[in-house]
């Protein structure tokens, strides 16, 4: 049978393609907010009265506890409530499961830049981005993906919604050096200015249009039709491991989980590596010699940390911004790709293969030129490629993985691939890299950018070997 034409999208569809959007472009907001903001928060959120503030110094024993912490506990919770949103994804539908999603997680991100007081409140607070952020990506995917049913046009609309993703990450990097400039000038948070809570608040923003939107959307059609007529199965995290299930269940869990191993592993590590590099340095005491020169006085040592953490901050966040420009072109290039080649696994390796090359390269010479001047300019060009091909992979699995289950299934399947194995044995890199920084010889960021080196090199052969072993998407009617 013969697949629908495509069709001009109506003002309904349109509404719907700006509330994925939305969605799409602020799940990588709020995830993208920790690694920018983890440095400065544990040293503000720190306990008082340290015995060794080296140990909670970047590096330090304390600050590697905390910082593993904050990265892996709540993809942990993420990826086991996420799981159990697939769920009920195929359960109770698509519309209502998203919205519910994207309010935990402005809620959560809101919270933890106002309300933390400690680094379990925030650890808390980033659990519930997490869950909120795992089930809102499932429920959009499976949502867009039954509301276009000629697959060229699923594929655009897929791609493109996805490409504002990468859009939430550079708001967000902007977001963060917009903060970090202006801190000292906004309204107190918790008594003081720290440009981290300011980043983190600005969370809130997607739940603003979707409380304007919400009333006009409808179901997923295929979804509601179904289950409409008696005839939607009830959906089975076991059934995922039949004989027919377990290969793609299995194999489509750990090659996702080497795209996040990437991204968590390497290149999400670049603020806690980048403040101990010498031209940040240089920034810092730029800025020292004009505030003194400005003052005639000497900077204080209570002045001068806060003032040393925002400009380091807002360097690192300007570098990071090029790599999510990156990351926003490789959504577009897949989206350009995915209507032209038909082999998915052919389209995933365009991605896959030059990223096991790029990424332990530019971290083990990022490792070694750390002290060397000028050479941050030439970091901050090689991470724009670095972003393209690792955010590339991940918009990919959004047009794919949906497109392997059965209907009944989708949300459950989407949700144990994308939860187990993207935000629980993918964002496990950054626990991996985080360990092992500490066992090496070298110490501080230079362990942690050749830790990357190595954990992201891993992760990147792992997903080449599994690859050929992808299944191509079911056939329209199959996946009925």
């Amino acid at each position: 049978m013969s697949a629908p034409s495509a069709q001009r999208l109506t003002t309904v569809q349109w509404l719907i393609c700006i509330i994925a959007a939305i969605g799409f472009a602020f799940d990588i907001y709020e995830l993208l907010m920790l690694p920018l903001i983890v440095k400065s928060a544990i040293a503000d959120l720190q306990p008082a009265n340290v015995v060794n503030p080296a140990d909670w110094a970047p590096g330090g024993e304390m600050y590697l506890n905390w910082a593993r912490t904050l990265f892996f506990v709540p993809a942990l919770a993420g990826g086991v409530f996420g799981l159990l949103g697939g769920y009920l994804t195929d359960r109770l539908g698509r519309r209502s499961v998203l919205t519910w999603s994207i309010l935990l997680y402005a809620f959560g991100a809101f919270a933890a830049g106002y309300l933390s007081t400690n680094l379990y409140m925030l650890l808390f607070f980033r659990c519930c981005v997490f869950i909120g952020v795992c089930v809102e990506f499932v429920a959009a995917v499976a949502w867009l993906a039954e509301l276009f049913p000629n697959p060229q046009q699923r594929e655009r609309v897929l791609g493109y919604t996805q490409a504002f993703s990468s859009a939430g990450g550079v708001l967000v990097a902007f977001m963060s050096e917009l903060a970090s400039t202006y801190a000292d000038s906004l309204p107190e948070i918790q008594g003081g200015h720290a440009a981290w809570r300011y980043t983190l608040v600005s969370g809130l923003i997607p739940a603003i249009p979707l409380i304007i939107i919400r009333p006009f959307l409808p179901e997923s059609p295929v979804w509601q039709k179904r289950r409409d007529q008696g005839v939607l199965k009830r959906p089975s995290i076991a059934e995922l491991f039949s004989p027919e299930l377990k290969k793609t269940t299995i194999v489509t869990t750990l090659v996702f989980a080497t795209t996040f191993g990437l991204a968590f592993g390497a290149i999400q590590q670049n603020p806690q590596i980048l403040g101990a590099h010498i031209d940040v340095q240089k920034e810092v005491d730029a800025e020292k010699a004009a505030r003194e020169a400005e003052s005639g006085q000497e900077m204080t040592p209570a002045e001068l940390k806060p003032m040393a953490k925002n400009v380091k901050d807002r360097v690192t966040s300007g570098v990071q911004k090029w790599q999510e420009i990156g990351g926003l072109a490789g959504r577009i290039l897949l989206a350009v790709l995915a209507v032209r080649i038909l082999g998915r696994r052919n389209l995933f390796r365009i991605f896959q293969i030059p990223s096991l090359l790029l990424i332990p390269a530019l971290y083990w010479w990022l490792a070694n030129n750390l002290q060397t001047e000028g050479s941050l300019g030439t970091f901050q060009f090689l991470i724009f490629f670095a972003g393209l091909l690792v955010v590339g992979q991940m918009s990919f699995w959004g047009n794919y993985i949906a497109l392997v289950f059965p209907v009944h299934l989708r949300g459950t399947g989407e949700s144990f691939a994308a939860n187990i194995g993207g935000r629980v044995l993918g964002t496990a890199g950054a626990f991996l890299t985080l360990t092992l920084s500490k066992s090496l010889s070298v110490e501080g960021p230079a362990a942690i950018a050749t830790a990357a080196a190595i954990v992201g090199g891993g992760y990147a052969i792992l997903g080449a070997v599994l690859t050929p072993l992808l299944p191509e998407p079911l056939p329209e009617s199959e996946s009925e």
